[in-house]
């Protein structure tokens, strides 16, 4: 029985041996496959480098969104909170830009600033003589603001999708905001909200 008991336990310790040599045998394999892959990524690098065209990846491809589609819309809007403007101000160049285009528009207030074209005033201001105007100012700080407001208009109207060359000012609404104290507490700032809405026309419209 001593026999025995000793021949069992030489096949037990073959059998660990061979075990421990098989992992032994299989871990430089591991390192090599590692190795392989750098170098496929560094062949993939040069070719890039060397035709100009990038190689995408599995993972690169799913990550990848589809394009999101636009919803096109017929109107736009632009919101100006709080602006350091007057309201008076404000109501005359509502009606002096209202029914034309964002574009022209931009370029009548610019002339505004070049005191090249003056915006009709309701009040006992100064008459332009020769111009068919009864009295007329040149509000240069308003038109300003105005002209900053209708450039993020135009974006937004670009943004739904709307046709720039059929695109009307269709409303300007100008609402007086509450008035701001200066540090001194002596002097008010008038402030003012304004809104602008503009519309894609259609042909009979734009007519």
């Amino acid at each position: 029985m001593a026999d025995d008991d000793k021949i069992q336990f030489q096949n037990l310790r073959n059998k660990k041996a061979i075990k421990s040599e098989k992992t032994l045998v299989q871990t430089p394999v591991k390192k090599e496959s590692k190795k392989e892959d750098k170098k496929t990524e560094e062949v993939k690098e040069i070719k890039e480098e060397k035709t100009g065209e990038v190689t995408e990846s599995k993972e690169d491809k799913k990550e990848k969104k589809k394009p999101v589609p636009i919803i096109k819309k017929d109107n736009s809007k632009v919101y100006g909170r709080a602006l350091r403007i007057s309201l008076k101000q404000s109501v005359a160049i509502g009606k002096f830009i209202k029914h034309k285009k964002i574009e022209n528009a931009i370029r009548d207030l610019e002339l505004v600033i070049r005191k090249k074209m003056p915006v009709p005033m309701v009040g006992e201001l100064a008459h332009k003589r020769g111009k068919g105007i009864m009295s007329a100012k040149y509000p240069l700080n308003t038109s300003k603001e105005f002209i900053q407001l209708l450039k993020t208009l135009k974006v937004n109207s670009i943004a739904n999708g709307m046709e720039i060359e059929k695109t009307r000012i269709t409303e300007v609404i100008p609402n007086k905001a509450p008035d701001r104290m200066h540090r001194s507490g002596r002097t008010k700032f008038k402030q003012t909200h304004i809104l602008i809405k503009a519309r894609e026309v259609n042909q009979k419209e734009v007519s």
